[in-house]
């Protein structure tokens, strides 16, 4: 783990500088982007063809519904069903956009750009940070490596894939979702509302898993972050902020 800088923030994550966090983002992107070789080599096996499973990483670049929508045409299903599945579950990253556009202050073309490197990992990253210019570096950071790292990846895995065998015997679609609790875990010991999102949302999860299609379960979890939004703060006892 590479080392941050001495100064921190009360209660907070630890204080980064711009280029410090554009490393780490760029770290991570390299890691995580390395199960675009799982994806390559499930699209090509679901019957799309390399050309498709590139592009589809190109212009869709949200992971987990790429996932979804190789699986549901492995499975028989329309593409119009593969894609609604796709579209339902890239939705959280509307909820990521919202958090972060006063963040990242992008402007003109500069905001499609921006809503397009949105993903789990570049997320995270930015939300990490103490500060405004060391989240848009780590931002910019992810984004760029794990942009690069998925499509090169994807092609790679594609063009591999009758070498590769299952995707599933690498193991490489856990790489993301543990970079993520990774990134994540930090703020879900600062205090008892960041532990108490997370456990309703993993109820919700795990609850809705077996009755809803793929995808859907996530959406619906992300609504007990909502919840916590919309609740009124109420102050400490001391008259400080709350825990």
């Amino acid at each position: 783990m590479a080392d941050v800088a001495d100064e921190t923030v009360a209660d907070g994550p630890r204080a980064n500088s711009p280029a410090r966090a554009a490393r780490d983002g760029l770290v991570l992107g390299l890691a995580v982007g390395t199960s675009g070789l799982a994806f390559g080599a499930a699209a090509v096996s679901s019957g799309l063809t390399v050309a498709q499973a590139s592009v589809l990483s190109l212009l869709a670049y949200t992971g987990a519904s790429q996932f979804a929508l190789a699986g549901a045409i492995a499975g028989g299903g329309s593409l119009a069903a593969g894609v609604a599945g796709a579209v339902l579950l890239g939705s959280r990253n509307g909820l990521y956009g919202l958090r972060l556009a006063g963040l990242l202050r992008a402007r003109g073309p500069g905001r499609i750009l921006a809503a397009h490197g949105i993903t789990d990992e570049s997320t995270a990253m930015a939300l990490a940070q103490a500060d405004p210019a060391a989240a848009r570096a780590a931002f910019r950071g992810t984004f760029i490596s794990l942009y690069l790292t998925w499509n090169l990846a994807t092609l790679a895995g594609a063009l591999g894939a009758g070498r590769l065998g299952s995707p599933a015997s690498f193991g490489l679609d856990v790489v993301g979702p543990a970079a993520f609790l990774a990134l994540l875990w930090p703020r879900l010991r600062e205090g008892r509302t960041e532990r108490a999102v997370a456990l309703a949302g993993t109820i919700i999860a795990l609850g809705t898993t077996p009755f809803c299609p793929a995808g859907l379960p996530v959406v619906l979890a992300a609504s007990a972050a909502l919840c916590a939004a919309l609740m009124p703060v109420r102050p400490s006892k001391d008259g400080g902020q709350p825990a």
